[in-house]
């Protein structure tokens, strides 16, 4: 059998992490396409969003099991093969019944293949002596969203069905899959065909899953509600409202490909500390400062403050000692989850409630414990 050196390894997991990264944003970049062809309101296009969320809760207590069993390399070479295809279903749905089914494929192979290809990096971390690298395949995942969502402005301004553009991107995918395949890690670290489905996680991986949690809910909030913010509390000029969005999202991908290199001079724990008061002092200065600049400022720094706290959380479940790294991943990655699905409602009643800029002050505050917490966990 053939060595493979760990630049080999590194260079082919990066390009996964690039791949799936883009095939999601290829699925957004299009949805007022899909939501125009088949008349779908705005009401209706939420409920219908449901649909990715209810496919990957389906695997949640799967993914960890499967990679366990059958090890990272196989479910993620599946698992991208399955993503790649619902990719095609959702361009070519003529009608809801349909899409939403091809939507919750779609979640159940981006659930199958995060954990399995995170569980790859662990595995090409570990052959770097532990060095911290995750934060740069979690940046080649923030730069596909660009590079996606370029090529879906370019296909809808040359009038290109969302069909026949989904078909090159898939394509693009599985060749790049074909590609990459022989250079993946072979072997996990832990892996056990007889791991029960269900473990019971220990005290540091819930440590670990309640930082997820609280740095998921501010991502999700942003996400979602950035240009809300804008346009509602900051008044921002038309042009302006997406800006808060695209400095949030420009600095998260910067910050991912500079976050190894810090972690490794100060090390993980003070990284997420640091991380969680940017993200705190950053909403701070978009609510108490309600302007264009000032906002764009503080967007920004949340933007650095929420790069690198996941990539160093799952990097810290990969090492766990208390179950493989695919189990402990799937663990990890199931709290957060919750967080960045609760989020983005959380802060719609709490605006109900009060106004938008207390439901941003909240966000805030959950980037204070996302410091106090790691304050108190191993990572």
């Amino acid at each position: 059998m053939r060595t493979v050196s760990r630049q080999a390894h590194r260079v082919a997991v990066g390009a996964l992490f690039f791949l799936l990264g883009l095939c999601f944003a290829t699925w957004a970049s299009r949805i007022p396409s899909i939501q125009q062809r088949m008349g779908i309101s705005e009401a209706g296009l939420g409920g219908v969003l449901l649909a990715i969320p209810l496919g990957q809760m389906l695997t949640l207590p799967l993914a960890g099991w499967l990679v366990a069993k059958h090890g990272s390399r196989r479910v993620i070479l599946g698992s991208v093969v399955l993503y790649a295809t619902a990719l095609l279903g959702l361009g070519w749905a003529q009608n809801l019944f349909q899409l939403v089914p091809c939507l919750i494929l779609f979640g159940v192979g981006g659930n199958l293949t995060n954990i399995s290809v995170n569980t790859q990096a662990v595995g090409v971390e570990r052959l770097y002596k532990h060095k911290p690298i995750m934060g740069s395949f979690h940046g080649l995942w923030s730069l596909a969203g660009f590079v996606g969502a370029a090529i879906g402005s370019f296909m809808i301004g040359h009038a290109v069905p969302p069909g026949w553009h989904f078909v090159g991107i898939a394509l693009f995918i599985l060749t790049g899959l074909v590609v990459s395949a022989g250079y993946t890690v072979r072997q996990d670290s832990g892996v056990d065909p007889d791991q029960p489905i269900f473990v019971r996680p220990d005290k540091e991986l819930l440590g670990l899953g309640a930082i997820a949690f609280c740095a998921l809910i501010c991502e999700g909030a942003m996400f979602d509600w950035s240009g809300v913010y804008f346009k509602k509390v900051i008044q921002a000029d038309k042009a302006w409202v997406g800006a808060g969005y695209t400095a949030f999202m420009s600095t998260m991908a910067a910050g991912r490909f500079g976050a190894d290199w810090l972690a490794h001079r100060l090390g993980p724990k003070r990284v997420i500390q640091l991380c969680g008061l940017l993200t705190a002092t950053g909403l701070s200065i978009a609510v108490v400062f309600p302007m264009l600049p000032t906002a764009l400022l503080g967007f920004l720094l949340v933007g650095f403050g929420t790069s690198a706290v996941v990539p160093l959380v799952y990097s810290a479940a990969g090492r766990s000692t208390h179950m493989s790294a695919g189990m402990a991943l799937a663990a990890v990655s199931t709290i957060g989850f919750f967080g960045f699905l609760l989020g983005p409602p959380i802060i719609g009643f709490v605006a109900g409630a009060t106004s938008l800029r207390v439901s941003f002050a909240f966000i805030a505050f959950m980037g204070l414990c996302v410091s106090a917490v790691a304050g108190r966990v191993r990572v």
